[in-house]
């Protein structure tokens, strides 16, 4: 049986949808990041990186959501999360994916967490501030040239569906109106109506 570790309102629900979408027999472990559960020995003991999402299989750990959602989609083909067979395509999954990690997830996170690039209480505080641009022009770059529509990658539902939902539901956290995105909100839409992430 797998274990997935996650907390609510982090990017493991990504990899939990992703899971559902699967089939997988999967226990989920949601972690109170109010007590810091995720610096604790044992959680340490399995994501030494004090972050979640990870991912605990018959082979060992994974972690960060990219690898936790590409070892899903081949560890369940039957699935169709990903284009397995085509290796072109695959590649463009995975720098969608690769993406929002690198990119529209931590511009999001400096907004919260500007502790972790910075000690002086100004530099935070203006990070905060200037995050919400950052995480809206990031999400623009995917408005008007990488949602293929009705998913992002065309006609096939893949892994970059569910990651792309997460990051969307912060945008109103942020202030961000989504009107100004309507594809992201049209697949948004379409994303809520799946039992998966209902």
């Amino acid at each position: 049986m797998l274990k997935l570790f996650t907390a609510t309102g982090t990017i493991g629900l990504a990899c939990e949808i992703t899971l559902e979408e699967a089939g997988a027999d999967v226990d989920v472990v949601r972690m109170n990041f109010a007590e810091n559960a995720q610096r604790q020995p044992d959680y340490l003991a399995i994501n030494p990186k004090s972050r979640v999402p990870a991912l605990v299989c018959d082979q060992g750990i994974i972690t960060e959501a990219p690898a936790i959602l590409g070892y899903v989609a081949q560890a369940f083909p039957e699935a169709g999360l990903a284009p397995l067979d085509d290796a072109f395509a695959m590649a463009q999954l995975q720098a969608f994916n690769s993406y929002l990690c690198s990119w529209v997830h931590p511009a999001a996170a400096h907004r919260y967490r500007g502790y972790r690039w910075a000690d002086d209480p100004a530099a935070i505080k203006d990070m905060a501030r200037k995050a919400p641009e950052v995480f809206a022009a990031a999400m623009g770059v995917i408005e008007t040239s990488y949602l293929r529509g009705p998913w992002v990658m065309g006609p096939s539902y893949t892994t970059c569906d569910p990651y792309l939902y997460v990051l969307t539901t912060w945008l109103p956290r942020d202030g961000i109106d989504m009107g100004q995105f309507p594809k992201i909100s049209e697949h948004f839409a379409r994303m809520s109506e799946r039992e998966a992430v209902k």
